[in-house]
């Protein structure tokens, strides 16, 4: 960027300004900073703007330099779309009343050269949950033909009425266009009570899951019958259980473990992955026996201090995650960690030393650099972060990382099994 952009502000009618007495900022950890130029990208296609109520703006004043509010209105962020990693979050003072934020990302924006930017890198060339790429018609066509195909199957009947036309969900949207990863839903239940949950959060709670959790436990039958020919037709396919739609799907892994046998006996097509807390290495070591290729474990933190206040888990603790990563490895199959990037957290010195270790520790193969959906105030409270210690910056954190660990993929979605083998950096997706 030729210089800094504006700050922007929302009037609480919808409509966004913005305000050329102040340079848009942004926020690490609780504090305010001058964004490098460089940072600055136009915001990609499939982001969105967010007026947030009761919160006005930190800008930094185009004469005199100073930071101030900005009192025109509320203050703006952006959502960033899959494939993207933001490098700051919205710098704004919140008011006494103002409401907890839903769980969505809160990057930085800004507006310049007629255009909106985002503070933001993008981290994985996979375009397979860009806007451009679904296709309405076809979506529809194909929902059609496999809600026919499988008329008793309810897991097909959950993709199509909860995933695809009730949320959008783009990896339902992706199985009903017949391509690349297929999402497999399988537990109703959870073994975790994670602050962030977007599937099921405490009535007492002030803010509520962004969708509804899955509300059966399906057959090994019902998994079989839809995701073979899935493996079998599909390009560059992938099948993931543990979706956003559900609960921990290693609670179900007898029957996870079923599924894959006898998967395994009709193709030998294609990727089977599980995206999960990681909390029951015996159950994973069972499912790697069965033909489990991949394994993809959430976390908002390589430090258990900081990991344990925000999943609040039940029976588990952070070592069971670690110890999932390596049977994993142990048994050849490619590792990623979900890793909720929170800028002022995650590229915090602490975190930095804590993360170089759990690499090191499970030979881990891939981190998928993840935006944290989530009201960053309300998150600092409920864990009880009151100091984020010194910080380096999201960009210098993945630049050292990369550097020591050349090995070390980086990304945003889980790779198909062409990828693992061959070559990381094929564009497949097309």
């Amino acid at each position: 960027m030729a210089s800094s952009p504006f700050l922007l502000y929302s009037d609480g009618k919808g409509n966004i300004f913005e305000d050329d007495t102040l340079y848009a900022t942004g926020r690490s950890g609780w504090d305010v900073y001058p964004v490098p130029d460089e940072d600055w990208i136009p915001l990609p296609d499939g982001g969105n703007l967010y007026e947030l109520p009761g919160r006005k703006g930190i800008g930094i004043d185009v004469v005199t330099g100073e930071m101030r509010l900005c009192e025109k209105g509320w203050a703006v962020a952006a959502f960033i779309p899959p494939a993207h990693t933001g490098l700051f979050l919205a710098a704004y003072e919140t008011q006494p009343d103002a409401p907890t934020l839903p769980l969505f990302c809160y990057t930085a924006a800004g507006w310049i050269n007629d255009q909106f930017v985002v503070p933001a890198v993008r981290i994985e060339a996979d375009i397979r949950q860009e806007c451009k790429g679904y296709d309405d018609a076809i979506i529809q066509s194909g929902l059609s033909k496999l809600v026919s195909a499988f008329p008793h199957n309810r897991l097909v009947q959950h993709l199509a009425d909860n995933c695809c036309n009730t949320y959008h969900c783009p990896a339902a949207r992706n199985y009903f266009m017949g391509r690349w990863e297929c999402p497999v839903p399988a537990s109703p239940a959870c073994n975790a009570n994670c602050v962030g949950c977007i599937s099921l959060q405490p009535d007492e709670e002030v803010i509520v899951s962004t969708q509804d959790r899955l509300s059966f436990r399906p057959s090994p039958e019902e998994i079989v019958e839809y995701t073979v020919p899935h493996l079998e037709s599909a390009p560059y396919p992938i099948i993931s259980f543990g979706q956003g739609c559900e609960g921990e799907p290693l609670l179900v892994w007898d029957t996870l473990r079923d599924a894959i046998t006898e998967i395994r006996k009709h193709t030998t097509k294609g990727s089977i992955n599980i995206n999960t807390n990681g909390s029951k290495p015996d159950a994973v070591k069972a499912l790697c026996e069965a033909g489990l290729n991949s394994i993809r474990v959430s976390t908002n933190s390589a430090r258990r201090e900081i990991y344990m206040p925000y999943y609040r888990p039940n029976n588990y603790d952070f070592e069971d995650i670690v110890e999932s990563l390596k049977v994993v490895r142990s048994y050849g199959g490619w590792t990623s960690i979900n890793y909720f990037v929170f800028p002022g957290m995650t590229d915090s010195v602490e975190e930095y030393e804590a993360l170089r270790k759990l690499i090191r520790e499970t030979d881990l193969c891939m981190i998928q650099w993840r935006n944290f959906n989530i009201d960053p105030d309300w998150y600092l409270g409920k864990i009880g972060v009151t100091d984020t210690g010194e910080c380096m910056g999201v960009k210098q954190l993945m630049e050292l990382i990369r550097e020591e660990f050349p090995n070390l993929k980086f990304g945003y979605y889980n790779p198909p099994i062409e990828r693992i083998k061959g070559n990381y950096e094929q564009d497949f997706a097309h």
